[in-house]
């Protein structure tokens, strides 16, 4: 699983000119079942995206697709982790512990 932060680099009249073909990325991806939740920063600074996937690298290139990122009001910070434990809803996207 990953967690994406994004972090504006522009002011907000700028990230808002991308909004809606932002919301349009998102929902591509939420459709694709990559994303799994997503919103703003508080203070509104940027925003929080959790994804699941396998590849690291296939994760960086859907984030460099992302408008905002295309238009450089954002920079993104990719962390990956094991989600070993969930709450139930989220039971699907429980990930074995690593082997040593």
């Amino acid at each position: 699983m990953f967690v994406l932060e994004l972090t504006y680099t522009a002011p907000l009249s700028d990230v808002e000119k991308e909004m809606a073909a932002h919301i349009s990325w998102l929902d591509e991806h939420y459709a694709s079942g990559v994303f799994i939740a997503s919103g703003r920063k508080n203070p509104r600074d940027g925003g929080v995206i959790l994804a699941v996937g396998e590849d690291r690298a296939r994760i960086e290139e859907i984030a460099a697709a992302d408008p905002f990122s295309v238009a450089g009001v954002c920079a993104y910070r990719v962390t990956e982790f094991i989600a070993t434990k969930t709450a139930p809803d989220l039971a699907a996207y429980r990930q074995p512990q690593p082997q040593p």
